[in-house]
This record gives C-alpha cells, structure tokens and sequence, in this order.
C-alpha cells in the first residue's frame, strides 16, 4: 500500500455492522439550533456509538471573548471526541472549532463554513499552492437561502470526520467511523442546491480541492466495502450545472470506484497486483461541458435558440499523496474517457419548442487526404538529333489523417445529443464497447483495440494529453443545434436539461496485465435559458 495514505480497516462480516449506531447526521443542524442562549448546555450528542459504549462525541461550549470594542462578547466553540478509547474511558478531544458569536442567528452555517474550508485544505491536490479562505459574507448568504443546507452540513462533518477518525487515533476510531456512517453518507450525499450555490461562489480552484477531498473519502468507502465482501450499492457521484456569461456548464466528478462496471475481462492468471489494484481504486473522473447557446429572434414569427460545443474537458486524476516508488510504477496506469454523451434540450414535455435541428449528417467519417505531386523536367538537345527532346519525371505521394474520437449528433425526444466515441484508428473498433472472449484472453496477446492502447499517453498520434485527459474544442465540432420557440416565451426564463453520460476504460499501459474493464456514470442537471433575443446573425 503506498505511504501517505491513512489506513482503512477491514471487517469480516455483515454482522458486525448490525450492533453499531449512529446519530442521523441531519440532526445535528437541528441540535445545534436548539442550544440555548443561556443556562446549561445540553450533553454531549453522540455521533456514533460501539456495542462496547464507545463513542464519537459532538460537543458545545460557551466562552467569553472580548471583541474589538472591548465589550465582552458570549461565543460558542464546537468540538469533536473520543469517549472509550483509553483504558482509563476518559474523553480525547481530537478538533475544536473557531469561536462563534453566540449571537448569530444561524450558528450551524458558521461551523459549515469552517469544515468547508478545512476540507479544502486537506485534499489530496498536486501541485499545493495556497488558497485564501472562503468569502465568508457570499458563502453565509446563499446557503442560508438553501433548503438542504443541513445536508451539506453532514457532508463536511463526515469527510472531516474521516480525516479526523483515519489519522491518529487509534484504529477502533476509524473501524466505528467507517462500520457507523455507511447510510448517513448516502444521505449526507443529497445536497445537490446547497453544494451548487457553494460551489459556484467558492470557484474552480476551490471546488477541484473540495470535490478530491470528497472522493478521496468515496474511494476509500468503496474499497472497505469491496474488502468486506459486501454487495456494492451505488452512491450518488456529484455533479452541477449553471447558466453563466452566455454558456451552458455542467461540472460532474465521480471516483471510478462509485462508477457502475459496462464490461471487462481478467485473463487467467491476469489480475492486477495489490498495488496496481489500490492505484485504480484512487482515481477520480472530472467532466466539464461548455456550451455556447444564443437566443435570436430576427424573424418575427419565431425565436431561435442555437447551441454548439465550446469545450468538453474529461479528466481522469489521481486521488493520492506521496510519491513513492509504487506509486511512480503505476503512474501511467489509469482509466482513460472513451466515450461521451452530451444530451441537451427542453424540459421533458415542454411543448413550446419544435426541434432540434443538426448540424451533422449521420455517417460522415472525416478523412482528410493531403497530395503532392512533383515533376521534374529537362529541355534540350540528344546527341545526333537535329529536333528538341523533354524529359519528366513525376512524383505523386498521400497522406490521410486518421482521428481517433468519432462524433455523431442524435436527438431523444426534444433533446439534441452530441455523442463521441473513441476508436481503434486502424480497425474502426469502439473501445468503450470491447469485448474479449475468454479464448482471446488466454493468448495472453495483443488482441482488439489493446495494443493501440498501450503507451496512449505518448507518440505523435496519441488520443490523450500527457496527464491522460482530453480536450474537444469547438472548433473541432462547429455543427451546432437549433430549436424554435413560440414568441409567447419572449422575456421569460425558464429551465432546460443538460446532462451528459461518460464511459471510462482501462487497459495495462506500461505493465503487463491481462485485466481491462469499462465503467460508466451519468449525470442530468438543469439550466437556465433567458428568452431575450440577442442582435446575433445565428
């Protein structure tokens, strides 16, 4: 197992998750709104509780600062702790919060603003430069106006719980963090409006380092729950979309671990080694899609919505620390995109638009042929000839360009879909889609698109970028979509669909390996369309 990482725990059985339980993490929104102003403070709420009375503690506490003016002002500071770790069973504080004014009128968004930028901090990023902390006044006044903050509020104290529970302490802490909070991340998950609003004041750099964070926490759930046996249940992968300057963006991020397997084989004698596997396991899909759309109303008995491709930007990135030797090995073993599916349109039974129309016929591979032809002449006189004589000489040579993504546009239902799909450049062969027989794998060769594959992070025609990404410009797809909407909805705003369906695979790179496998996560969120025509020439 390569260092840096903090250890997880392994558990033999289904049983022993029965005895353990655990606090519904939404209850400690409520628990901290009800603390009083004055008198006692209540008990101690237990997060999670071992058969053996072994607890995880939440705890509130009053204090007396002085503020700026000199005024002694009332605070409340949180605090997490062990309780029944030691054999004295005396309480371990493992975190205390920033003081809060006991007079705000939320005091569970200020405590959600510290985890927040905690995470953050703890993320496994490369390179770490240094972020300044959050915007306090943005970030306090749109999660108040979020229904769901609560659960965005569980899923902080989780992951930093987990940080908290996987380090130091001893290892009982993070077998009852990890045997006590199985349902309430499921739950903890659902925060799609709070997670949106946070994300969009916190910007890129920020939301990059929190989402790794998060599913640096999945991955490790994921491989806990594949090392106990268990049936694997999926978890909600976490994605947004939003209407911002003009383009339509969907930002989506999944563990390859939380990923639902579409196809894979392991050769006989083919599995990959421990370490290998533990690689694969710490790999996080990041999707971007851009689309540039415009509403035109020059003629007068319709608007005309248009939407092309800006940017679609797949990422599979690495969810670790160090840099061991191991881990130097398996660098270049990762899941690489193989097909994307990027599906937009009204919403479902809107009756006000008509279309799409595409921008692309079905069944138009590019292939584009480079000629050059040279000649060669002399003009003059043989020897013994009285008349002029010429000789040429001619040579003709071709190129063809080969591309490695096909795109094809479809539509379901009222939705234009932009579909590409990453080929064998010399048999036309889909990869996402590649099967191998257990014939074909016992050769031990290789067979299908794999031995293009191999070394896909290098060479004058690799499909990938050197960190393994890919990009798709607009000016690689200039067909756009069209609908046509009825004048009535001139002025208004009203919300479409924009979601997209990725395909990640995985063949050996550097290492010799009979294994490969596909996975697939999909993601639909809605975005905002302004029917204001714009003086464009669409």
């Amino acid at each position: 197992m390569p260092a840096h990482h903090p250890p997880i725990h392994c558990f033999s059985s289904v049983a022993e998750l029965l005895p353990f339980t655990y606090q519904p993490m939404d209850a400690v929104w409520s628990w901290i709104a009800a603390l009083p102003p004055t008198g006692d403070l209540p008990p101690s709420l237990p997060l999670a509780t071992s058969p053996s009375g072994r607890n995880i503690l939440l705890s509130a506490h009053r204090s007396t600062g002085v503020d700026a003016s000199d005024e002694d002002e009332l605070l409340l500071t949180f605090s997490v702790s062990l309780r029944g770790f030691h054999p004295s069973n005396s309480t371990r504080p493992l975190w205390l919060s920033e003081p809060i004014p006991l007079s705000a009128s939320k005091p569970q968004l200020f405590l959600l603003l510290q985890l927040l930028n905690e995470v953050i901090f703890l993320a496994p990023s490369r390179p770490r430069f240094h972020l300044p902390k959050l915007d306090s006044e943005k970030i306090l006044f749109a999660l108040n106006q979020c229904p769901d903050s609560p659960s965005l509020l569980s899923l902080a104290l989780l992951c930093r719980l987990f940080w908290l529970c996987s380090g130091e302490p001893p290892a009982d802490a993070g077998e009852l963090f990890f045997k006590a909070f199985d349902a309430a991340l499921k739950v903890a998950l659902d925060c799609r409006r709070s997670l949106r609003a946070f994300l969009l004041i916190a910007g890129v750099d920020r939301e990059e380092r929190f989402m790794r964070s998060i599913g640096y926490m999945l991955a490790k759930w994921c491989i806990l729950r594949e090392l106990q046996g268990l049936r694997r249940e999926p978890l909600r992968t976490m994605a947004y979309a939003a209407e911002v300057y003009g383009l339509w963006v969907m930002r989506g991020y999944a563990p390859v671990s939380t990923m639902a397997r579409s196809g894979g084989f392991a050769a006989a004698g083919g599995t990959p080694e421990a370490f290998l596997t533990y690689a694969l396991a710490h790999q996080q899909l990041e999707a971007v899609v851009q689309l540039d759309y415009s509403v035109c109303g020059r003629d007068p008995r319709f608007l005309k919505v248009v939407a092309r491709i800006d940017n679609i930007r797949l990422h599979v990135t690495s969810l670790g620390f160090g840099q061991t030797e191991e881990w130097e090995i398996v660098g270049g073993e990762r899941h690489f995109p193989s097909r994307v599916r990027v599906k937009v349109g009204p919403e479902a039974g809107a009756g006000y638009a008509v279309g799409p129309s595409l921008g692309r016929s079905t069944g138009n591979p590019e292939r584009v042929l480079e000629s050059t032809r040279k000649v060669k002449g002399v003009f003059g006189f043989h020897k013994g000839s009285p008349s002029p004589a010429v000789r040429a000489k001619a040579r003709w040579s071709e190129r063809a360009r080969r591309r490695s993504w096909r795109w094809e546009q479809e539509v379901e239902g009222s939705a234009a879909v932009f579909d590409g799909v990453l080929c064998n450049a010399t048999t036309g062969a889909e990869v996402a889609g590649w099967r191998m027989s257990p014939e074909e794998g016992t050769r031990g060769g290789e067979v299908g698109p794999r031995i293009e594959m191999r070394r896909r992070y290098s060479g004058a025609e690799r499909a990938f970028s050197k960190v393994g990404g890919v990009v798709v410009a607009g000016d690689e797809l200039p067909e756009g979509v069209s609908w046509r909407v009825g004048r009535e909805m001139e002025g208004k705003t009203t919300q479409w669909r924009l979601g997209g369906r990725v395909w990640v695979s995985y063949f050996p790179n550097e290492v010799r390996s009979g294994y490969f496998e596909t996975r697939c996560v999909e993601w639909e969120e809605e975005v905002d369309v302004l029917f204001f025509p714009s003086a464009c020439g669409c």
